[in-house]
């Protein structure tokens, strides 16, 4: 595996040192690594290990800087061959997001800091995968920053064991006690009760000794010299050492008696509490973030409420004067840092994340329309399940009304369930639900609905490839357009011809639908309450169409007479539709008394329907979605066809007949028509002699 971090620079410090001791395990493991920053002390060891390292001001908070940056950056992967782009703060992560889209890479993002709530904070939620390095900046990503719990992945900062020794000390009662503090010199630090602490400390502890490790950035000074002059008059300054910035970290550690960490924020982690404890040197930390994670009190190390000066004081007077404590505290401490916080631990959690982000692949699936439409893509579904298997995660977009369908579906990872006529209505959801979309993190979008909504949410969900029909309706929001064929095809063909650039063939255009068991028992309860028995003959006839196409509505007579030639020969109806077609069932049950047809209108959910269907011999409908079930049943069927051209509208199946009148204005598209002569020109006669066809 070939992977780059990127980093704004490589001087002494966690995330400098966390970047180098993961470059050099995974070149000691066989990976090519990568790394890019505006250079520092630490290039010289990076190129020492087999790290490759390219200078590029990758630091600078400049929009045309990052801009600058992204073209230099995607020539640096693409030279490489890099698999994962790994950013490690904010500015490298803009730069990274926008390369490794560029150049199609996995982007995993390391968040360091408690970060506010800023814009430019939030490129650090968009990995594909999220590293927190502490429980704490784990969940102020999610609660912050909204990124997805499955997203987030927690590895802690770790220690190399091979540079932090642990040694068992005993200090002598004449030599110093030295309490240390390490760190950037800045007020969230808590410099400032540190040194009241000591002043403290002092009156007890005459051989104290106060080593100050660590310095101020250039905007920090004025603080810095507010920290010598509390420390003068205080009367600390015999005893206290300001060290500055310091390589040798092991050696400092190794020579103090106790650390101090006072921040007084949210700490991300404290990776310099872990180095102590591999050391064995007690700690004393404020109770803050990611510290909590570490430190049990009492049982590892000593926590006091942050801002606190005296409570510093008294842990530390508590460590210098109980020994026993102290080997306790220091034991305990390197046992769990030998169980959670090695360097080996972190480099093993690491590629476990970047092998689970390369090998699987989120697949966004939309079919917004009707549940027939949906019913008429299960084929592409599972196609699509079973061309990439389990490295791809597929979740549908699907609408409230044909949500039941795909309910149990096996080939489907994840629902996601629309309303534009309810809770997603407007523009303002509209964008929210983009929004959504975005934060799942997809790589592909195959967007079946293929209308201008569907090509919009495609893009707002910021997939790499997105692909679609060349339709002209917004598509330009596509980057991966398929040509729309020429020739009349069947829907499911036509859905196949967008899965080819996938490499999908159209070996199986079968529907499905998945019913549960109790779906099953209330169809046989239903039917047994008509008094049907196991032996009887059932046709079932669908009497509507959805509201919008009422042009598909074969006339109640033609229903009616068709009915009575059934009842004839001893034949069962059962009469399928809305809630909303009741009324003109029970007209069609008047009208033809002598059959006894079966009102089932408004008296299933989809999945009932279904189990209703495959009990019928034969089934009429026209072109709606009780067709696109019967089809999915196995039922043979009698399609009838008006206004819609039955090559670009029948479901795929072994038995069935298709009736369509060649007249001049067939196939019109119109869902509203004064005349319906393409439906009335259909016999009751004709559908009765195909009906027995079937039979037969």
């Amino acid at each position: 595996m070939n992977v780059l971090q990127v980093v704004p620079e490589m001087n002494v410090g966690g995330v400098e040192t966390g970047t180098l001791d993961l470059a050099r395990h995974l070149v000691l493991r066989g990976h090519k690594a990568v790394v890019v920053s505006n250079g520092g002390e630490l290039v010289k060891e990076l190129l020492a290990c087999g790290v490759i390292h390219y200078q590029l001001p990758v630091h600078k908070k400049s929009i045309l800087n990052i801009l600058r940056m992204i073209p230099k950056l995607s020539r640096i992967i693409e030279r490489e061959e890099i698999d994962i782009v790994h950013a490690r703060s904010r500015v490298p992560a803009w730069i990274g997001y926008f390369s490794a889209r560029r150049s199609k890479r996995v982007f995993i993002t390391t968040c360091h800091g408690y970060y506010k709530r800023h814009f430019a904070s939030r490129v650090m939620g968009w990995g594909k995968k999220v590293i927190a390095i502490s429980n704490v900046v784990a969940r102020h990503m999610i609660d912050n920053f909204s990124v997805p719990y499955e997203r987030i992945a927690l590895i802690p900062r770790s220690v190399d064991l091979g540079k932090f020794k642990f040694v068992r000390k005993k200090r002598q009662h004449h030599e110093p006690f030295n309490v240390g503090i390490i760190g950037r010199i800045v007020p969230l630090k808590g410099h400032l009760y540190f040194i009241q602490a000591m002043a403290k400390v002092l009156r007890i502890i005459p051989e104290l000794k106060v080593w100050i490790i660590g310095d101020a950035p250039p905007s920090k000074e004025a603080y810095k010299e507010q920290v010598r002059v509390l420390v003068r008059r205080l009367g600390l300054t015999h005893c206290t050492e300001f060290l500055g910035n310091q390589r040798d970290i092991p050696f400092i550690i190794k020579n103090l008696d106790l650390l101090v960490l006072a921040t007084v924020t949210q700490e991300a982690f404290g990776r310099v509490i872990i180095e102590a404890q591999a050391s064995g040197v007690p700690v004393v930390a404020t109770s803050v973030g990611g510290v909590v994670d570490i430190i049990e009190d009492a049982k590892n190390g000593l926590l006091v409420p942050p801002a606190d000066s005296q409570a510093i004081a008294d842990a530390c007077l508590r460590i210098f004067r109980n020994p026993e404590l102290t080997r306790s505290l220091a034991e305990n401490a390197y046992k769990k840092v030998k169980e959670q916080y090695t360097t080996e631990l972190m480099v093993e959690k690491t590629l476990k994340v970047y092998n689970d982000a390369a090998a699987h692949t989120r697949v966004l699936v939309i079919k917004l329309s009707s549940a027939g439409d949906v019913i008429l893509s299960t084929a592409a579904f599972r196609a699509i399940k079973e061309k990439f298997g389990s490295r791809y995660h597929i979740t549908l977009l699907v609408g409230e009304d044909a949500k039941e369908v795909v309910a149990r579906c096996p080939y489907i990872d994840e629902l996601v369930v629309c309303d534009f006529k309810g809770k997603d209505k407007g523009v303002r959801s509209f964008f929210a639900l983009g929004s959504r979309l975005r934060r799942k993190y997809f790589d592909v979008v195959i967007d079946l609905q293929n209308s201008r909504r569907s090509h919009l949410l495609a893009w707002l969900s910021w997939a790499v490839e997105r692909f679609g029909y060349d339709n002209g309706k917004l598509s330009f929001f596509l980057n991966r357009r398929i040509k729309l064929p020429r020739d009349a095809i069947d829907p499911v063909t036509h859905q196949f011809k967008l899965l080819e650039p996938l490499g999908i063939e159209p070996k199986d255009p079968r529907l499905e639908l998945w019913p549960s068991q109790e779906d099953r028992q209330y169809i046989s309860g239903f039917l047994s309450s008509h008094w049907m028995n196991a032996n009887q003959k059932i046709v079932g006839i669908n009497v509507s169409a959805s509201r919008r196409w009422t042009s598909k509505v074969w006339p109640l007579s033609a229903m009616a007479k068709l009915c009575d030639y059934l009842g004839r020969q001893d034949i069962r109806v059962v009469i399928t539709g809305k809630e909303e077609d009741g009324a003109y069932a029970q007209q069609l049950i008047e009208k033809a008394k002598g059959s006894k047809p079966i009102n089932a209108c408004g008296k299933t959910t989809l999945n009932q329907l279904y189990c209703l269907i495959q009990q019928c011999h034969v089934f009429i409908s026209g072109d709606s979605a009780p067709l696109h079930i019967a089809a999915a049943a196995g039922t043979p069927f009698v399609a009838l066809f008006g206004p819609t051209d039955p090559r670009r509208h029948l479901p795929p199946a072994k038995r069935f007949m298709a009736i369509q009148k060649d007249l001049p204005c067939v196939p019109c598209y119109k869902s509203e028509c004064a005349h319906k002569k393409c439906m009335e020109a259909i016999s009751a006669e004709e559908v009765f002699e195909a009906v027995n066809t079937l039979l037969r």
